[in-house]
């Protein structure tokens, strides 16, 4: 009977600390959900964006990604994403969607620009660039870097003359 008494405290100790380390890690993670106004922008490709992932300007998180959808007219992957209330974004805002790392993450950087109007809710962001894929590059660079030794096992060396 003791032990059991004690086993059923020990066990109501280890739940109350992993709650204690589950709540502090939600609050200092900075995974609420941002709620604002919505503003959008159109990309000809997005690179693995999802929903919930983070809007930030200057590293700082603003808001976060709500809805991808494919635009029926233009056939490019409209974003949708919920700012913060107090940042007002200028009418010549880029949108840029960036990596966290190279083992992937994305995030949407924000980069405000100097125009004296700002976007209104529901606005556009007009200026956006779409993610660089590394595969492309990798192998971009592999074709080049094989045309310079291809060209250079065909051109014959002069001999010397005395």
């Amino acid at each position: 009977m003791k032990r059991s008494v004690i086993e059923t405290v020990l066990g109501a100790v280890v739940l109350f600390i992993a709650g204690f380390f589950l709540i502090f890690s939600y609050n200092t993670a900075n995974v609420k959900k941002v709620s604002g106004y919505e503003v959008t922008a159109d990309f000809s490709g997005i690179g693995g964006l999802a929903i919930g992932d983070d809007v930030q300007i200057s590293g700082v998180k603003v808001g976060s990604i709500v809805k991808v959808a494919l635009d029926p007219d233009s056939y490019l992957a409209r974003v949708s994403m919920s700012i913060d209330p107090s940042v007002k974004l200028p009418e010549d805002t880029a949108a840029m969607i960036s990596s966290e790392s190279l083992l992937g993450g994305r995030y949407m950087s924000l980069e405000p620009g100097a125009a004296e109007g700002t976007i209104p809710p529901g606005g556009r962001i007009q200026y956006t660039q779409a993610p660089q894929n590394l595969e492309q590059l990798l192998g971009q660079f592999i074709f080049s870097m094989q045309g310079k030794d291809e060209k250079k096992g065909n051109e014959s060396t002069p001999e010397a003359t005395y």
